[in-house]
C-alpha cells in the first residue's frame, strides 16, 4: 500500500518517514521545498493549503498521514477539509493525523477537552483550536480516521515504549518524544488501530 504524507519535514513526520521506509513503504510525500527532505520517499512539490497539490499527492495511495501543525496559522483548518475531500474523490478511506493532547477529554471534566480545563498547562487555546477543527472535520467525514494525540513533544530518542489511552491522555503523562509518536502512527496505521478514535500517547 502506497502511503501519501503531510507534514513529513517536522519532528513527528520524519520519524513516521523514517519507519515507514524502513519497513518498505512506498511514500509520496508534499513537500513546499523538495530540498529539505533527505529521505529516499517520492516528492510532490506543493502546498497542503492547495487542493491540486493535495490531489496529485494522493494519486495511487491507499493511505494518508498527515502530521501537518499549525504553523502559527490556519493550515489544519484549511488543509484537512481539502485532504478529505481529495480522499473522497480518490476513494481512499484510511487516515492518521497528529493532533495534541489538548483534545483529549479531561479527566477530571469529561464533557470538556483539556485544553478547555485545567489539566492544561497553556493558557494560548489558538493552536488547540486549530487541531479541534481539524479532529471535527475528520469525525465528521465517514472516512476511517484516527487522531494520535501526544503530549508535550521535547526531542527525544525512539524507545519503542510508551503508554496509550483511546479519547483520554495516559494518566500522569507528561511528555513523548516525536520519534516515538511518529513510530506509534506508523504502528496504528500498518496494524489498523483505533479506527475512529483519538488517541493519547506519553511515556
Amino acid at each position: 500500500m502506497n502511503i501519501a504524507l503531510f507534514g513529513g519535514t517536522g519532528r513527528v513526520g520524519r520519524a513516521f518517514l523514517k519507519t515507514a521506509l524502513e519497513e518498505n513503504r512506498h511514500v509520496r510525500m508534499l513537500a513546499r521545498d523538495p530540498q529539505q527532505v533527505e529521505a529516499h520517499a517520492q516528492i510532490i512539490e506543493g502546498n497542503a493549503r492547495e487542493l491540486a497539490s493535495i490531489e496529485k499527492t494522493l494519486t495511487g495511495c491507499g493511505a494518508v498521514v498527515s502530521c501537518l501543525g499549525t504553523d502559527g496559522n490556519d493550515t489544519l483548518t484549511v488543509a484537512v477539509p481539502l485532504i478529505i475531500s481529495a480522499m473522497k474523490k480518490e476513494g481512499i478511506k484510511r487516515i492518521i493525523t497528529i493532533g495534541t493532547a489538548g483534545i483529549l477529554q479531561a479527566r477530571t471534566s469529561p464533557d470538556l477537552y483539556r485544553f478547555q480545563s485545567g489539566e492544561s498547562r497553556r493558557t494560548l487555546t489558538r493552536a488547540a483550536n486549530e487541531h479541534l477543527n481539524a479532529y471535527l472535520s475528520l469525525k465528521e467525514s465517514g472516512l476511517e480516521w484516527t487522531v494520535v494525540c501526544p503530549t508535550y513533544l521535547p526531542d527525544g530518542q525512539l524507545t519503542k515504549e510508551f503508554r496509550v489511552a483511546e479519547d483520554f491522555l495516559p494518566e500522569d503523562g507528561k511528555q513523548i518524544s516525536a520519534e516515538d509518536t511518529g513510530y506509534f502512527a506508523y504502528k496504528v496505521l500498518a496494524e489498523d488501530l483505533y479506527v475512529k478514535k483519538r488517541v493519547g500517547i506519553a511515556y
